[in-house]
């Protein structure tokens, strides 16, 4: 078990300077996973990968409980997305409006015009997946959200590399469906 690990399992038992002593070890990981994000959205923005990954770091310890450093890494990505699409909706409901969006989604999803848009538009689909297909959501959702390659993704849901490709497949196909159709 990893120093991570260890440290998750004290939180989870109330140990109150247990979460003091998580975020040195896990910090250059976050960041990069909180960088690997940014690098997505469109120049300018006003959040950078440090204020990304506090405001995540918040959002996780004290309200859940991890399983391993993968889980809780996994975690960290969702929250970092919860934060984009945050973002992105109220910076859309400042701006209003908003067209037509191309996504390539052959290996992994690439945005294309306004990211923020994108990321709302995604994010509305995943939700719309994750109703039809949890687990293909969660996949989607480590690889595009978290950047972990295939296989990594694979071994987090505890699926073979068939199966992880079975449900890329399908869901890669359901969201192009979906955002192709637009909202409804």
């Amino acid at each position: 078990m990893s120093d991570v690990t260890h440290i998750l399992s004290a939180i989870d038992q109330g140990d109150s300077q247990a979460a003091d002593r998580l975020l040195p070890l896990i910090y250059d990981e976050l960041r990069k996973l909180a960088a690997h994000k940014l690098a997505l959205e469109k120049p300018g923005q006003t959040l950078d990968a440090t204020a990304l990954v506090h405001e995540a770091y918040l959002r996780l310890v004290g309200g859940q409980q991890f399983q391993s450093r993968r889980h809780f890494f996994a975690a960290a990505a969702e929250a970092m997305r919860r934060i984009l699409v945050e973002r992105a909706r109220h910076k859309k409901s400042l701006k209003g409006g908003g067209g037509a969006v191309k996504l390539d989604l052959q290996d992994q999803l690439v945005f294309t015009k306004d990211r923020g848009q994108e990321v709302i538009e995604i994010n509305d689909a995943l939700e719309k997946l994750e109703r039809h297909d949890g687990q293909a959501a969660a996949l989607v959702k480590l690889r595009f959200f978290a950047g972990l390659r295939h296989q990594e993704a694979a071994e987090v849901l505890g699926l073979s590399r068939q199966a992880a490709d079975r449900l890329w497949l399908m869901a890669r196909t359901w969201l192009y469906r979906s955002l192709k159709a637009g909202p409804k």
